[in-house]
């Protein structure tokens, strides 16, 4: 399965909503420094979707603020 998600880092507050066409929009606390903002999206989809955290992967836009993550089941 693929999720696409749009990013906000440096956020006060972390948030998950449903935004339009299907893509998430997250906002999480860490930068966008050091991969920090990357394992958190993966951490936060992984807790919303049930599955441990080695079963999510960014597979497109790991510089950017637009990513594509893969679920494996």
């Amino acid at each position: 399965m693929y999720i696409k998600v749009r990013v906000k880092t440096g956020q006060k507050k972390e948030s998950v909503e449903p935004g339009s066409k299907g893509v998430f929009k997250i906002g999480v606390k860490e930068k966008a420094e050091r991969n920090s903002a990357n394992a958190r999206v993966i951490k936060i989809i992984a807790e919303r979707l049930g599955v441990p955290a080695k079963k999510v992967r960014i597979v497109n836009g790991h510089h950017s603020r637009s990513k594509i993550l893969a679920i494996s089941e």
